[in-house]
């Protein structure tokens, strides 16, 4: 099953995909609440080249990595990439009003779809934040 979720940026559109695909950027607001955080992130934003990222709650709880491989790349329309036997899509789109960022993903099995989806809006949520928040 996929998951679709999205949002509204108002912001340029370079500056949506270089916040989206800049490791600086990706730290500041990958995260799904306030008591979690990334300490680290790569790019290598290119077909066939990888990603990571490291999510830890703030008190060292806990962490884990979130990882995987380009597939496909239109620089400021289009990404797609795998992570383990999973996919996702991430649609820029440039509206009179701004740029409508659309992920789809297919859903795992461990948790819910209602937290999976939840979970996800709140770091795009979270990434709208950052982007119309910086200068």
């Amino acid at each position: 099953m996929n998951i679709t979720i999205e949002t509204v940026v108002h912001a340029p559109i370079d500056k949506v995909w270089r916040a989206y695909t800049s490791p600086e950027d990706i730290i500041q607001w990958n995260s799904a609440s306030d008591d979690w955080h990334t300490t680290s992130a790569s790019v290598e934003l290119r077909v066939g080249g990888t990603f990571s990222s490291r999510m830890e709650a703030k008190d060292g709880s806990f962490g884990f990595d979130f990882s995987g491989t380009y597939t496909k790349i239109i620089p400021n329309e289009l990404i797609e990439y795998t992570f383990g036997d999973r996919s996702a899509t991430v649609e820029f789109f440039q509206t009179k009003d701004g740029v409508i960022v659309r992920i789809s993903f297919v859903a795992e099995t461990e948790h819910s779809i209602d937290q999976q989806e939840q979970g996800w809006q709140a770091i795009l949520n979270k990434f709208v934040t950052h982007v119309q928040s910086k200068k």
